[in-house]
């Protein structure tokens, strides 16, 4: 073999090893998918998706260089959520991420094969999901944002002191949102308080069944129902005008008028989501991951909304808030 002919032959080599580690950096870049898919488009279900996709980045997969991400919202359909459920199922991802619990149904309905983390949902439980919250050996699992309803309660109490009826809109055919119901109804009454719930199957129901409080309750609670809070500049005014106090568990409901709510950043609650699943591409088994919850509670409180409906805050309640929005 000729000087020449070696040196060829090296270059050739490395070309081929070059091109052929080329295509192993585009293989991987093309290894990993994650579709996540919402109910509906408001702020805390907004925070969500981007805490999912902000610490999917931060465990090393990014949109663009390992991470296909493909985000698909239901406007508030159930039956648009059956169809990306389907869809999603089609493209056959490595991680379904549903956000809400109808977008989470949908997408358990379709497959038993393909990992599943839900995320945003009160009561997996109820909704069935999983059978328990321990490790189940299926598909599913998730990070669940249930919270404690006696301190919701009791902050209801510490805003309207005088409070003895408790007015609540909800969208029955969501199961987390009745599953809060049916707490209230059964935990207001230690508290000394009764429950008037009102019916709103659809978003442009919130506003009308809210009226229909008026006169009927000392204070109006709002849970995490995706109805309800997709609407909720519809529930503020009747409270300004009403001076019907609104207290909320979703911390984006305050920015928008709630005067306080006591529950979880919707933001970290998704980057927790992102970490199982990280965990799940890396190659742990879906089935061996228990549900998470979340003891990391916020106080935030509006002086604004306060001074709109009535209330005045004390100054116990203002030291112990995590965020105060004058």
């Amino acid at each position: 073999m000729t000087k020449l002919t070696a040196k060829l032959l090296n270059v050739t080599v490395l070309t081929i090893l070059s091109t052929g580690a080329l295509f192993s950096s585009i293989a991987q870049a093309e290894t990993y998918s994650v579709s996540v898919t919402a109910i509906v488009d408001h702020p805390a279900l907004n925070s969500i998706r981007d805490g999912v996709k902000d610490q999917l980045a931060l465990e090393g997969f990014e949109e663009g260089k390992n991470l296909k991400w493909d985000y698909q919202s239901a406007q508030g359909n159930v039956g648009t959520a059956a169809q990306i459920a389907r869809n999603f199922v089609g493209n056959n991802p490595n991680v379904i991420v549903p956000i809400a619990t109808p977008s989470a149904q949908a997408v358990a309905s379709v497959t038993k094969d393909i990992p599943i983390v839900f995320s945003g949902i009160t009561d997996p439980v109820a909704a069935q999901l999983v059978k328990s919250l321990d490790a189940n050996g299926t598909n599913i699992t998730g990070v669940t944002d249930e919270l404690d309803i006696n301190k919701q309660i009791e902050l209801i109490q510490k805003i309207v002191p005088e409070a003895k009826t408790v007015g609540i809109v909800f969208n029955p055919g969501e199961a987390n949102s009745a599953g809060v119901v049916n707490k209230m109804r059964e935990l207001l009454p230690n508290y000394g308080m009764t429950l008037i719930d009102v019916a709103a199957p659809r978003s442009v129901d919130v506003g009308p069944a809210a009226q229909s409080l008026v006169g009927k309750v000392d204070v109006i609670y709002t849970s995490t129902d995706n109805n309800v809070v997709s609407a909720y500049e519809s529930l503020v005014k009747i409270g300004n005008q009403m001076d019907l106090p609104l207290i909320a568990a979703d911390a984006d409901s305050v920015t928008r008028g709630a005067i306080a709510s006591l529950g979880i950043n919707y933001y970290e609650h998704g980057k927790q989501s992102g970490k199982m699943v990280a965990r799940i591409l890396r190659g742990e088994k879906v089935g061996e991951l228990a549900v998470q919850g979340t003891d990391q509670l916020e106080l935030i409180v509006n002086k604004k909304a306060a001074q709109e409906q009535g209330i005045v805050l004390s100054d116990d309640l203002l030291s112990r808030a995590t965020k105060i929005i004058e």
